[in-house]
């Protein structure tokens, strides 16, 4: 079986794309890939380590308005049509995967045109354009979020969850404990803007620091992102907060073993992102989610609420979020083991463990339509 793979821009398309291809491979171990991404995207980076083979596409998105901008996107955007299809033509695909990005529209178009099924998965609760567009020409598509099933054809969609990684369900809260010498008999919270960080929730921090800093029940451990870890350590010391001599504090630039810190975190704050919130709830942890303002669609926001109305996370917005609101949140999550313990199965309720499987199943079956 040969398939292509698209997925690009942040690693939001990207780590889903490469779960799927390993789930693939369990249940056809010979299977052939090809993942076309960008030059510039975080895919030019991380999918050559995976060892995958690897092509790019000279492509962007458009404004939002009319500008200049746009024609020189617009004749991109014409080229990368050609070359895509000279892509699928050489590679002879059995089947075509798209995880998100500008630049899965033209390989799938491509490979529709061409007669070779294929799938689109949409991770947020609100469909981003490309994807849109795609439905209209792709077999099967796989959504993350009961509420995306009304964007797209009935006789086409198929909610699934979103795809996760293996060692996020591996790794044992007493794993976690261990990795990061945490106090059992302390509640968790594990901060997290994205692996750049974000700004405003590094600020709010900084209160929650100082409030939380000795506290009995309560241990912390923050990431902060690389460019955002010398503004939360400074900022510690101008409130008097000496993380040397705290003992339930932690602040990282970064984290690489993001699954054992899921493990034994109790309240996640993070923003909204599909992946994150699919690890969340496939781990059935509570949250307090600050949707990104600037996501497309504003999808981040509408992925939150449906968490939210579920029962499973807290939402603050984030022109509204302060350390004192951080904080009163956080209490109100912290007064209550039995009211913490409904949101802990409200999440794990709305977890979907076996989504990449369940998506690798459905991409094989397309695949047989090939004759592979």
């Amino acid at each position: 079986m040969r398939i292509i793979v698209s997925g690009g821009g942040t690693g939001g398309h990207i780590y889903p794309a490469i779960t799927l291809i390993n789930n693939i491979k369990k249940l056809v171990p010979n299977a052939e890939f090809l993942y076309v991404g960008t030059k510039n995207g975080l895919e030019a980076d991380i999918i050559p380590r995976e060892q995958i083979p690897f092509v790019t596409l000279d492509i962007s998105g458009f404004e939002r308005h009319l500008t200049m901008k746009n024609f020189v996107v617009a004749g991109k955007a014409l080229k990368a049509v050609m070359k895509a299809r000279s892509i699928v033509k050489n590679f002879k695909p059995d089947v075509a995967i798209g995880t998100g990005g500008y630049v899965c529209g033209p390989i799938l178009m491509a490979a529709s045109l061409m007669g070779i099924p294929a799938l689109i998965q949409e991770q947020n609760a609100i469909p981003g354009v490309t994807n849109k567009i795609l439905a209209r020409f792709v077999d099967k598509i796989a959504v993350g979020y009961k509420r995306a099933l009304s964007y797209f054809p009935e006789n086409k969609v198929v909610f699934t969850g979103n795809p996760i990684r293996d060692d996020i369900l591996l790794s044992t809260r007493n794993e976690g404990l261990m990795e990061f010498s945490l106090d059992t008999t302390k509640k968790t919270i594990l901060i997290s803007g994205g692996s750049r960080g974000a700004h405003s929730i590094n600020k709010a921090m900084l209160e929650v620091h100082k409030h939380f800093a000795n506290n009995y029940r309560v241990q912390i451990m923050h990431v902060t992102g690389k460019n955002e870890y010398d503004f939360v350590k400074n900022g510690l010391a101008d409130l008097g907060v000496n993380l040397d001599k705290v003992d339930n504090l932690a602040v990282y630039p970064y984290l690489y073993d993001m699954p054992k810190a899921l493990a034994a975190t109790d309240i996640a704050v993070f923003r909204a992102g599909a992946t994150s919130l699919a690890e969340l709830t496939a781990r059935g942890v509570p949250a307090v989610l600050i949707p990104y303002p600037f996501a497309a669609e504003n999808h981040q926001e509408f992925n939150a609420r449906e968490l939210e109305k579920n029962g499973a996370a807290k939402v603050i917005l984030n022109r509204e979020l302060t350390g004192e609101k951080l904080i009163n949140v956080l209490e109100d999550m912290l007064a209550s083991e039995n009211r913490l313990q409904e949101m802990v199965e409200a999440s794990r309720n709305m977890g979907k463990p076996s989504a990449a499987l369940a998506i690798a199943e459905m991409v094989v079956d397309l695949a047989k339509k090939t004759n592979y």
